[in-house]
């Protein structure tokens, strides 16, 4: 593999660390600045609105620049963003800093993953896509929980310092390892161009897979701190421990993933989501002992990962001509998958059905996704044109635009 996918896995593990670092300390940003945990908590919100915002966004204006200077642009304003956030003299201009560190995060996975797919072979580009998507996961093995140990012992504002350099470590690995080059103008256009590339059924119901299909995982891992203490038993310093257990099983559901869907791209996918309809079906059973909670946020973690690869080229290839825009709409409908996986498990707590109620309601959202998943293929075999084996063709070959385009 090349040696370039590193550098998109270190912006990568940046990236990952300032989205999920924020959730771990909010006690001390709270405390510091004199406001409660509740407003403190508009903090993650203010980011994920970045994200959705300025994935499509930037991604679109940005198509007809060179992919290496869009990449570097992207990680300068992660850096502004984060430097802003250490510096922000109260709340207000800290929740402006944090919207403004995660208007990039989008657009870099989709143009990383357009980077990533054009410097491999066809039967490697899912396994590419998991490579860049390997520093994501590494950051809640340790990113996370480094960061937040600097935040208690040093103050969080050193933490969005500390994440600050790893993104300008990313900038040097890019301008580095990454080949210099111009990506073809796409047929569309310009922006509007872009923009017209997602009028397709498809690609809308490749993003409400991963709207359904992420939404379970964060159904249920939004209250898994809840599940761990007060059902599986576990005492409130543990959690941190199994939360990097569940980055584990990210990690290793994400390279799984990416090395299935080189061979079959629809199949990974559809086995993904029934194996996560399988272990949230059972969280129940499993958060009844430590052992089995243990095996259970492990199983959580392979299984959602898994999808991963496999949803974000199907996007890139249902939308052509426009791979960047909608890999970087792919980002944006798994921040939505956050937001609205985290409110319908809360649905489920609130209407007192138990503390791993939320699990359960994360099981419905991934048949939802199997559901849509199979419309999606419907849609695709009553547009193949005849022959066989059509799908496995399409699934490893994206657009010939993308192969001759280097980066």
């Amino acid at each position: 593999m090349p040696l370039a996918l590193l550098a998109l896995a270190v912006g990568a593990f940046g990236i990952g660390t300032t989205e999920f670092v924020m959730m771990g300390l909010l006690p001390e940003v709270a405390d510091d600045l004199h406001i409660g945990i509740p407003t403190a908590g508009h903090l993650v919100s203010a980011y994920a609105l970045g994200v959705v915002i300025g994935a499509p966004l930037l991604a679109a204006v940005t198509a007809r620049m060179p992919r290496r200077t869009v990449l570097i642009g992207l990680m300068a304003l992660f850096i502004v963003g984060n430097a802003a956030s250490a510096f922000a003299p109260d709340y207000h201009w800290l929740l402006a800093a944090r919207f403004l560190s995660g208007l990039p995060h989008g657009a870099f996975f989709g143009v990383g993953a357009v980077v990533a797919t054009s410097m491999v072979a066809p039967e490697r580009k899912a396994r590419s896509v998991s490579l860049m998507f390997l520093g994501l996961t590494v950051a809640n093995v340790a990113g996370v929980p480094v960061a937040t140990l600097m935040g208690q012992q040093l103050g969080w504002r050193a933490t969005f310092l500390g994440v600050s350099a790893i993104g300008l470590a990313a900038i040097l690995a890019l301008a580095l390892l990454v080949p210099h080059g111009r990506v073809a103008a796409g047929s569309g256009g310009g922006v509007r161009g872009e923009l017209a590339a997602l009028r397709s059924l498809p690609v809308w119901l490749a993003l409400g897979t991963t709207v359904a299909g992420f939404g379970a995982l964060f159904a249920a891992y939004s209250y898994v701190t809840p599940m761990l203490t007060d059902s599986a038993g576990f005492a409130g310093g543990s959690v941190t421990l199994l939360l990097a257990l569940f980055g584990v099983g990210a990690t290793v559901g994400n390279l799984v993933g990416g090395r299935l869907a080189d061979h079959a791209m629809r199949g990974t996918l559809f086995g993904g989501l029934v194996s996560l309809v399988v272990v949230l079906g059972l969280f129940p059973v499993l958060m009844g002992a430590q052992w089995s909670a243990g095996v259970a946020v492990v199983l959580l973690g392979v299984a959602a990962f898994v999808t991963g690869s496999p949803l974000q080229l199907m996007v890139m290839e249902k939308a052509s001509s426009a791979p960047s825009l909608a890999s970087s709409a792919n980002q944006a409908a798994f921040n939505l998958a956050n937001a609205g996986g985290a409110w319908f498990g809360g649905l489920a707590l609130a209407a007192g059905f138990g503390v791993t109620s939320p699990a359960v309601a994360g099981a419905v959202l991934a048949v939802l996704g199997l559901g849509v998943a199979g419309v999606a293929a419907g849609v695709d075999r009553r547009a193949a044109v005849p022959g066989g084996g059509r799908e496995r063709v399409v699934a490893s070959h994206l657009p010939e635009q993308l192969e001759s385009a280097r980066i």
